[in-house]
């Protein structure tokens, strides 16, 4: 794919990954996008998707600089995708070639959320509080919010702080990392406060 279809231009800071490049769609330079979350209405509306491919000369998982791509439209696809025509990707093969990279828009292009309503990439990091016997106690940090097709699912990898305060994942005897699942309605989740990244519940904490 010609790089003269990537702006000249600087990316924002406060970029956030919303999906991947899944394939070619169609003949025409169409882009099939699977986004990490149905909220996709920041990649319906943004007018410039930036992409980020590994870059083997980093070693592997490394990520490029991301580039910028003019989306001219983009529409759903079924349930689960997107497809978007860019600039400069007129053919099957040049949509092809970015099969594998990472999407990513601007955090200011997120419409703003209703009362009660939080974007998942925004409860990703937050502190998990479950119930104890003397009250609330950390269980851990969300890693990953899933989709059951009823409501969303917080996948909270258990752990808590060291001394120096950063947060220590607890392992398995294979160590693999240890997870609770736990519904995001608000039969479990009392609140939560984006602000001090943090979820309070009234999930065991022993559960």
């Amino acid at each position: 794919m010609a790089d003269s279809a990537f702006l000249d231009a600087v990316p924002p800071d406060d970029l956030v990954e919303v999906g991947r490049v899944a394939a070619a769609h169609g003949v025409r330079g169409w882009l099939k996008l699977q986004p990490y979350s149905p909220q996709a209405d920041a990649l319906l509306g943004a007018p410039v998707w930036w992409l980020k491919a590994p870059d083997p000369a980093l070693g592997t998982g490394a990520l490029s600089r991301p580039r910028g791509l003019n989306i001219r439209a983009c529409r759903r696809q079924g349930g689960q995708f997107l497809v978007a025509q860019a600039d400069g990707i007129a053919d099957r093969d040049a949509a092809e070639a970015l099969r594998g990279y990472t999407v990513w828009v601007p955090r200011a292009s997120f419409p703003k959320a209703d009362d009660d309503e939080y974007y998942w990439i925004d409860l990703i990091g937050c502190d998990f509080h479950g119930m104890g016997d003397e009250g609330p106690r950390l269980l851990g940090r969300v890693d990953q919010v899933l989709d059951n097709g009823a409501h969303a699912v917080l996948q909270v990898a258990l752990g808590a702080p060291d001394d120096a305060g950063v947060f220590q994942p607890l392992a398995d005897a294979r160590g693999r990392l240890r997870h609770v699942l736990v519904p995001f309605v608000a039969a479990h989740v009392q609140h939560v406060d984006l602000q001090a990244r943090r979820i309070d519940s009234d999930w065991p904490a022993d559960f």
